[in-house]
């Protein structure tokens, strides 16, 4: 009798003790995840993308995909935000959350970022590296959780995946090569020192996100190419060179030279050393622009949801822009001033900043800068002043502006003052760009005001 007492003891103790341990994890404390986890994820795949060097379009598709699967998701939990369902017409709505399952929606939102944005880049064990570390803290706060968010988050990415690979661009990964014409004086020739072939001449094939096609903002052609001195396209030329020469020997100090050199934004810059040539590794414009939403949405103190809003909404028009800008550039196929300079004027000349390796008209900088400028400004106001610090990583100082649009005017100058475009290119983009700015703005019913 005695020992049945024990036993049944012993089994009372177990049964309490597995209760205990099996005790459900819905009274575990939620996971806390935050809008400086989403910014640190973007952050973190903006510098594997300038380790791993990618080319402007290239950036801003990857900056787009990963942002409309985190928004989504947060769309399906927040009714101040409207799916992109159908908004983007060749999308279709994204798997719907188990309302069975245990779903925090921004910790799923960041787990579908992060594993997207690993498939647009190369080195994926960098990703993986970061992601392993967050997977390790949250599985620790709350497994049950952490499981259901991270299997929707994966889902959502699988699905905007498979969106995504219908979008042209692996075919264009086999397209030939831009072909160069070089008996026309006009036409855009590669450029010192890499003499690079033009990047991405087939990128208007990419399927856009909210334009119905890559021309339909067809800029104005460029001033008709003409070496006369008294012809408009002349007078841009000396323009120019001359203030190439002008700002060169105000030397380092002059504010040209700064501003050119914050806006540069040049993943392709190579230096030649002896009989070394390295790579400088730096942002793309587009990059620039997504810390510049890093910079609004902090000092807004916006919460997770418009933090993920902002960077999908500047993200799609960024995406679009550089679409609008290269159907353009490779149409027009324009000739870029140090070519010219250096045939007609000086050999020895050299631009401010090292000239991009594909053709002049428009400028991408001015396009991009407009688009961004414009949905930026929908989003956070007109008179929103900011400190720019996006440089500082490359070590260059901190520029302040009073709007997103004098931001935009001061990037799409920066390419005068380098030496890289004419003035037409940098005007005629910068409307370019608002064009297709206002266009994702209007025609995206992201967010109920």
């Amino acid at each position: 009798m005695y020992k049945q007492i024990l036993f049944l003891l012993f089994v009372f103790c177990m049964v309490c003790s597995c209760e205990k341990d099996t005790k459900p994890d819905l009274e575990k404390t939620p996971i806390s995840v935050t809008t400086d986890d989403f910014h640190n994820s973007v952050d973190k795949v903006i510098e594997v993308m300038v380790h791993d060097i990618f080319s402007p379009p290239v950036a801003s598709r990857v900056f787009a995909y990963p942002n409309i699967a985190a928004y989504e998701i947060i769309a399906q939990n927040d009714t101040a935000y409207h799916s992109l369902k159908k908004q983007i017409k060749h999308l279709e709505g994204i798997p719907k959350a188990n309302s069975e399952t245990q779903i925090n929606f921004s910790l799923a939102a960041l787990v579908a970022h992060i594993d997207l944005s690993k498939q647009l880049i190369f080195s994926e064990n960098r990703i993986e590296t970061y992601r392993d570390s967050l997977y390790a803290v949250w599985s620790e706060q709350n497994p049950k959780e952490f499981e259901d968010s991270k299997a929707y988050g994966l889902e959502v990415s699988g699905f905007i995946a498979s969106w995504m690979k219908t979008d042209n661009y692996a075919q264009t990964r086999t397209m030939p090569k831009f072909s160069v014409n070089t008996k026309d004086e006009s036409r855009w020739q590669p450029t010192p020192p890499s003499y690079m072939d033009g990047i991405e001449p087939h990128w208007s094939k990419i399927r856009p996100f909210t334009l119905a096609s890559a021309d339909q903002f067809k800029p104005v052609p460029p001033p008709t190419f003409s070496m006369e001195e008294d012809s408009a396209f002349y007078k841009e030329l000396v323009e120019v060179y001359d203030i190439s020469n002008t700002i060169s020997e105000a030397g380092d100090q002059s504010e040209e030279i700064a501003i050119a050199q914050f806006w540069d934004c040049n993943p392709y810059v190579s230096v030649n050393r002896g009989h070394l040539m390295f790579a400088v590794k730096k942002i793309t414009p587009g990059a620039h622009w997504i810390g510049i939403t890093k910079i609004a949405a902090k000092k807004s103190n916006a919460d997770f949801n418009t933090t993920v809003y902002a960077y999908t909404k500047t993200a799609i028009a960024i995406a679009d822009a550089f679409i609008s800008c290269w159907d353009e550039k490779y149409r027009s196929n324009l000739v870029r001033p140090e070519t010219l300079i250096k045939t007609h004027f000086n050999d020895e000349w050299k631009s401010i900043l090292q000239t991009p390796p594909f053709p002049e008209y428009t400028s991408g900088h001015s396009v991009v800068s407009g688009a961004a400028s414009t949905v930026l400004t929908s989003i956070f106001g007109e008179d929103f002043q900011f400190d720019d610090d996006t440089e500082v990583p490359y070590g260059l100082p901190v520029r302040s502006f009073k709007s997103f649009n004098l931001a935009a005017s001061e990037a799409a100058l920066s390419r005068l003052y380098g030496g890289i475009h004419y003035r037409a290119a940098i005007e005629v983009g910068l409307v370019q760009g608002k064009q297709v700015g206002s266009y994702v703005t209007n025609t995206l019913n992201m967010k109920t005001n």
